[in-house]
């Protein structure tokens, strides 16, 4: 058994309830005649995207005919580190930072695997999808052994893949990272937390949104096929993203677009209407 399967346990149940929760608030949705967005509970349906631009990735499927709709709210996990179960990150000088990759403070650890340039582009729904410059985004995912930093037992000691940007003039974010790995029972995946500004971004109380990006199978049989991410070959063909636990209701608009290879590195990029 993988070290930290007993703590995964309780996040998929957590997981799940939350993922019960969104269900019952579609099945609200749909009984009123509105259109939801599948997999979000408080979103509208999204029509497919025209837009050409990697910036804004698979996730500019968010415009419809009324505007533009919020990114799915998902469960932050049971490893957040911003203060909502235990550990707050957010609150240590250091935490914001654009290369994710190295620990701070007292960890002296790096994450290694293939390099990863994760671009979200914070979006104001309440302005036609127009850049919200100035919010901020909290991005963490695991390690390519499937650990997570502060948690995990061979890892509680480190906080690399954990960070914080504050979006600019275009509501860009950009994190140098590595290539999350799979682990049990969860397509691969990246958490983000998005705060209305910088000074807000010390406490999970502030956050005005919560949301996970999914990674392309292709993308991810690449990066597995190499060396360091055995076990994810493995994790990742007893899963599918329509079968998770998270996105199984819906992923069009959390599907990131993924262009790079493994010798230049790979660069995900998803849109993210708030």
């Amino acid at each position: 058994m993988h070290h930290h399967e007993d703590i995964f346990d309780r996040g998929l149940q957590f997981d799940m309830s939350t993922l019960l929760e969104r269900r019952r608030m579609l099945g609200l949705f749909a009984g009123a005649g509105l259109a939801t967005l599948v997999g979000c509970g408080t979103g509208a349906t999204t029509a497919p995207s025209t837009a050409a631009s990697t910036s804004t990735g698979a996730a500019s499927a968010a415009a419809t005919a009324g505007g533009c709709a919020e990114i799915p709210e998902e469960t932050a996990g049971p490893f957040p580190g911003d203060g909502s179960n235990g550990p707050n990150i957010l609150a240590q000088s250091g935490i914001v930072r654009s290369d994710i990759r190295p620990s701070f403070g007292s960890g002296s650890g790096t994450a290694a695997g293939v390099p990863l340039t994760i671009e979200l582009t914070v979006q104001d729904t309440s302005a036609g999808c127009s850049a919200l410059a100035g919010a901020a985004v909290y991005l963490w995912h695991c390690d390519r052994d499937g650990n997570y930093s502060m948690y995990s037992e061979a890892v509680t000691g480190e906080n690399y893949l954990r960070g914080v940007q504050e979006a600019d003039s275009g509501g860009k974010v950009s994190f140098t990272s590595i290539f999350p790995g799979c682990y049990a029972g969860r397509w691969p995946h990246v958490h983000f937390e998005v705060y209305p500004s910088l000074a807000k971004a010390t406490t999970s109380d502030n956050k005005i949104a919560t949301s996970q990006l999914a990674l392309p199978k292709e993308a991810c049989d690449t990066v597995y096929a190499t060396d360091g991410y055995s076990q994810s070959v493995r994790n990742l063909s007893e899963v599918s993203l329509d079968g998770d636990g998270i996105f199984s209701d819906g992923h069009t608009s959390q599907l990131g677009t993924m262009s790079g290879s493994v010798s230049s590195g790979f660069t995900v990029t998803l849109a993210v209407p708030v």
